[in-house]
């Protein structure tokens, strides 16, 4: 059996987006840390962050799906298209929206001195779709007659 969009859909109940060339649900669950987790983070700056960040993102094809924040991090659940540099973007990313923050709050130097506002790491990780466990199931039937 091919999976189609249709039967991608159907199977899985997957909202798939396209491009000229694939069809595709790509979910990512993005952390970032506020350097050394100083407690900088309020309402009025998750507000921002989250903006700059579907700004930023359309230039990457990547979409915010659903954002929130503690006062040390935040946790963004977005898409994105096949060909999206993620590593790049989540740079361009963090590299503006530290610059805009610094400036826009000036409070927030005397917790963090220096240039950067994010820390250098972060976690990305894969999220939706069928269950491995399932999918896994399906490539092993391949070939098998029904």
């Amino acid at each position: 059996m091919t999976i189609t969009r249709t039967t991608a859909k159907r199977r899985y109940n997957l909202e798939l987006d396209n491009n000229n060339h694939s069809v595709f649900n790509l979910n990512y669950h993005l952390i970032i840390c506020v350097k050394y987790r100083r407690r900088v983070i309020n309402d009025l700056i998750a507000v921002e962050i989250f903006e700059m960040f579907s700004r930023i993102g359309k230039s990457y094809h990547v979409t915010l799906s659903e954002g929130n924040h503690d006062v040390d991090h935040i946790h963004i659940l977005m898409k994105a298209h096949p060909n999206s540099d993620l590593s790049r973007f989540i740079g361009a990313f963090k590299s503006a929206s530290s610059r805009l923050i610094k400036k826009d709050h000036p409070e927030i130097r005397s917790k963090l001195w220096k240039e950067a506002f994010w820390s250098t790491s972060y976690c990305l990780l894969t999220v939706g779709g069928a269950p491995l466990s399932i999918l896994k199931a399906y490539i092993e039937s391949q070939g098998e007659h029904q």
